[in-house]
């Protein structure tokens, strides 16, 4: 596989990725609403933060897509770390919402 096509089919697992904590995140919002305005507000500024990392990866990974060679392995190594920053930080807040 060439670097192009790696890319191409990085790119799409990471937009796979993104769309499914979306969801995840759009369902963690709704669970706070449902249990009342005091969790949907102590929970906001954790969902805020999800959002702000969810964001923060979806650049890095518009970015990647310009990047050759080194540099795009080095961009990749961040998009990994953001990666498993947002995961850890989605399954933090799933168990505290539970």
């Amino acid at each position: 596989m060439g670097e192009r096509e790696e890319k191409t089919a990085y790119r799409k697992k990471m937009d796979a990725r993104l769309k499914e904590w979306t969801a995840e995140i759009n369902k963690l919002e709704a669970k706070a609403e449902e249990a009342g305005a005091d969790a949907e507000i102590k929970y906001r500024d954790q969902l805020s933060e999800l959002r702000s990392k969810r964001d923060a990866l979806q650049e890095k990974v518009n970015h990647m897509q310009e990047q050759s060679g080194e540099v795009w392995e080095e961009v990749k190594a961040g998009v990994e770390s953001a990666w498993g920053d947002l995961k850890n930080s989605i399954d933090r807040a799933r168990n505290r919402m539970r």
